[in-house]
């Protein structure tokens, strides 16, 4: 395999067939070619996470590329569907993240609160608790799994309805269809929790 540029979606899915069977010098050369899509959805997960979150959209990405990386029985079919893993994977990481730093209550300092103090508080609260709406998630993937991998992909990963289509093999009217149930559904499930 030569180390010319990737510039077409044929040459993304041999690079990312090249990296499954373990080929000497693709992984780097492929993370180069994909970084930028990474980080926008990386950006996009952590849009959604509190303003003083520790994990930066980078470290997202490189933990994320380091445990996709090392996949060898994974068949990634094309730059979608490897995408689509990412954003998946980028989940996790965030949820286990924040599962850890919610375990970990031994070291938190605490502050006296006044009455002026606890409004300011509850106005800085955050519009959807990552966990919560992980676990929503989870439940639903047990009523809609297709359904439930769109809003994976549209809300944390930030994919458009054509990038969502191609990953899934869905057409772009399925995938908007597929959204506004899955919307209207954990919206119901997460006032109610």
């Amino acid at each position: 395999m030569s180390a010319e540029p990737i510039d077409t979606p044929a040459d993304v899915t041999q690079w990312l067939q090249s990296l499954a069977e373990g080929q000497a010098g693709v992984s780097s050369l492929l993370f180069e070619r994909l970084y930028d899509d990474l980080r926008r959805v990386a950006r996009s997960h952590l849009r959604r996470e509190d303003a003083g979150h520790t994990l930066s959209a980078t470290a997202l990405v490189h933990e994320s590329w380091f445990r996709l990386a090392g996949q060898d029985r994974t068949a990634w079919q094309n730059r979608g569907h490897f995408l689509a893993v990412a954003s998946t994977m980028m989940r996790r990481i965030l949820v286990n993240h924040e599962r850890a730093r919610r375990a970990d209550k031994r070291d938190v300092e605490c502050l006296p609160l006044t009455l002026a103090g606890a409004h300011d508080v509850a106005a800085e609260a955050p519009a959807a608790d990552v966990v919560a709406l992980h676990d929503a998630l989870l439940a639903f993937e047990a009523v809609d799994a297709r359904a439930a991998k769109v809003v994976e992909l549209r809300y944390f990963g930030g994919l458009e309805n054509d990038e969502v289509a191609e990953a899934l093999g869905l057409s772009p009217a399925t995938v908007k269809r597929d959204w506004a149930i899955a919307r209207a559904w954990l919206q119901r499930a997460l006032q109610t929790a």
